[in-house]
């Protein structure tokens, strides 16, 4: 009973933090609801006894992709005035409906087959917990691990170097 409880809260926090990162009008508003639907969506792995992906989801998501995500709106600027006239006519009625019918679907699909963490999976006993992810990760996964990390390691050497390019120092110079 208890888990039901605490299901219906976290999800009312995620659809509400979705709510808000829809309608907001300002980006920080917005990013900030982001973080209430990923902190819930920690919660739901905490409830289905994933606690590694739990951890991973508030350390990468909720910590650093949203870090970056408030570092870019910092930098592109919120200040400035923008123009909300919607350029097409009847987008925001035809999305409503759109969503709803998904809701509709979503609910259709989740009312014939509904599983939770609790019960056994197949003839895996512990699936999500920090043992089985570490032996299919630095098992199985080893080599695409290791090339992901050296390419997110190439991508954020590219991204500082980028960042320190000095356009005006080479604008005078002539090309060979």
């Amino acid at each position: 009973m208890a888990e039901l409880v605490v299901f219906a809260v976290f999800a009312a926090v995620a659809l509400a933090g979705a709510f808000v990162m829809l309608s907001a009008r300002n980006p920080v508003y917005s990013a900030i609801g982001l973080l209430a639907s990923m902190f819930s969506i920690a919660v739901f792995y905490v409830l289905l006894d994933a606690h590694f992906i739990a951890a991973i989801q508030v350390i990468i998501y909720a910590g650093a992709v949203m870090t970056l995500f408030l570092f870019v709106i910092m930098m592109i600027g919120v200040d400035r005035r923008e123009d909300t006239t919607e350029p097409i006519p009847f987008q925001r009625p035809i999305g409503i409906v759109l969503a709803l019918a998904l809701g509709v679907l979503v609910v259709a699909a989740g009312s014939k087959a509904w599983f939770t963490g609790s019960g056994r999976f197949g003839s895996v006993d512990l699936v999500g917990t920090i043992g089985v992810v570490a032996d299919e990760l630095f098992g199985t996964w080893v080599l695409p691990f290791l090339g992901t990390t050296l390419l997110l390691t190439i991508a954020a050497l590219a991204t500082v170097a980028l960042g320190r390019y000095d356009v005006a120092a080479t604008e005078g110079e002539e090309g060979p």
